[in-house]
């Protein structure tokens, strides 16, 4: 007698999912293209560059204050700036040595690109919820395709999240 009640309300938690899944995607239908902020460095790593755009984005005015988006850029910038001149030379060693290591000597190069990009990836978390989730924007590292060439690089995203409409009952 149990099990048969269990199995309807396993049904029941099934449609209630379906259904705030097809409401989550009504909301993300209408949310705005994501801004997109690219490297503007001099220096590229596999695809992360040594520097992102500083410059203000005319689609999040009125979202967050300059000051606050510059201070983001800074801290992915800084973060950078310490860890990416190691991952080049690493890179030329790697590449002086890949002859005689069967192509063993980029394999630290790869795993410090790694590193860099988890954490830049965690900075980009804390921001998210430092301010950001707050302000309904979401910031992330994607990888795209060049826009000059077939390459592919690193960017960083920042979506709009849909506000959740408080009127509509639970």
């Amino acid at each position: 007698m149990m099990e048969d009640f269990d199995e309807i309300y396993e049904e029941e938690e099934e449609e209630e999912e379906d259904e705030d899944r097809a409401a989550e995607e009504q909301l993300l239908k209408y949310a705005p293209d994501p801004v997109v902020v690219r490297g503007s460095g001099h220096v590229t790593v596999f695809g992360l560059s040594n520097k992102f755009e500083s410059e203000f984005p005319s689609a999040l005015t009125g979202k967050v204050a300059p000051e606050e988006f510059k201070a983001s850029i800074n801290r992915v910038n800084s973060c950078l700036r310490k860890t990416l001149p190691v991952n080049v030379r690493w890179l030329l060693c790697g590449c002086l040595c890949c002859c005689c290591t069967l192509g063993f000597s980029l394999w630290p190069v790869i795993c410090l690109s790694k590193r860099t990009r988890r954490s830049i990836e965690k900075l980009l978390e804390w921001e998210n919820t430092r301010l950001y989730h707050k302000l309904c924007l979401h910031w992330r590292l994607s990888k795209r395709k060049c826009e000059t060439n077939n390459m592919m690089e690193y960017v960083i995203l920042i979506e709009f999240l849909p506000k959740i409409p408080i009127f509509r009952p639970d």
